[in-house]
C-alpha cells in the first residue's frame, strides 16, 4: 500500500511539473513574442512537452492562456500579501501601498495581461476565460491593501484603490509603448501626493 501511494504521489508530481512548465512557457511567450505569434507548438517546444500531453491538461488555447495569467497572479498575490504585512497603517502607508500596486500591475504581469486583453477584444472565448482571472486579481489586491486603510471609510478606500489600479495600468501601457520614464515617475509621485490628501480628507 505504501509503495502504491508513493507511486501515485510521484505521478501527481510529474503532472504538476508538466502543468507548471506549460504555464511558465505561456507567460514567456506572451512577454517575448506576443499573443499573435504564440502557438501551442511554440509553447510545447519551450516547455519540452508534447502537444498531446498539453491537450491533456488544457482543452483549449484560451483556457491555457487564462490559467497562465492566473498562475502568475497567484505568485504576485502571495508576494503582495507578505509585502502588505510590512506596510504601516493609515496615511503613512498610502504612498507605500501605491508603490506596491505599481510594482504588481507593471512588469511581466502587465505585459502578459495587455497582450491577452487586446486579443480578447475580438475573441469571445478568450474574453470569457480571462475576465474572472482579472476580477479575482483585483479583489485579492483590494482585500490586502485595505488592511492599511486604517479609519478610512470602505467606499473611499475602494475608490482610491481602483483609481490607483487604473492609473498604474495606464502607466504600464505607456511603458510598453516606450513612453518617457521620467514622466511616469512624475505622474506616479503626483498621484501619491493627491492620494495622501484624499486619504487625509476622508479621515479628517
Amino acid at each position: 500500500m505504501t509503495e502504491l501511494a508513493r507511486g501515485h504521489r510521484t505521478q501527481a508530481e510529474r503532472r504538476e511539473q508538466t502543468r507548471t512548465a506549460l504555464l511558465d512557457a505561456t507567460i514567456d511567450c506572451l512577454v517575448e513574442i506576443g499573443y499573435a505569434r504564440t502557438s501551442m507548438q511554440e509553447i510545447c517546444a519551450r516547455a519540452r512537452v508534447s502537444k498531446g500531453a498539453a491537450q491533456h491538461h488544457f482543452a483549449t488555447k484560451a483556457e491555457l492562456m487564462a490559467t497562465a495569467v492566473e498562475h502568475l497572479t497567484t505568485k504576485l498575490s502571495t508576494q503582495l500579501a507578505s509585502s502588505v504585512d510590512e506596510l504601516p497603517e493609515g496615511v503613512s502607508g498610502v504612498a507605500a501601498s501605491i508603490d506596491l500596486l505599481w510594482k504588481g500591475y507593471s512588469g511581466t504581469l502587465s505585459t502578459a495581461v495587455t497582450e491577452l486583453w487586446v486579443a480578447a477584444r475580438t475573441d469571445p472565448e478568450l474574453k470569457a476565460a480571462i475576465r474572472p482571472v482579472d476580477r479575482a486579481l483585483g479583489g485579492t489586491a483590494l482585500e490586502h491593501v485595505s488592511q492599511t486603510a486604517g479609519e478610512l471609510p470602505k467606499e473611499r478606500a475602494e475608490t482610491l484603490f481602483w483609481l490607483t489600479v487604473n492609473l498604474t495600468r495606464g502607466l504600464a501601457l505607456d511603458a510598453e509603448l516606450g513612453g518617457d520614464p521620467k514622466r511616469r515617475r512624475r505622474l506616479l509621485e503626483e498621484w501619491k501626493r493627491i492620494a495622501v490628501q484624499l486619504y487625509s480628507d476622508g479621515t479628517g
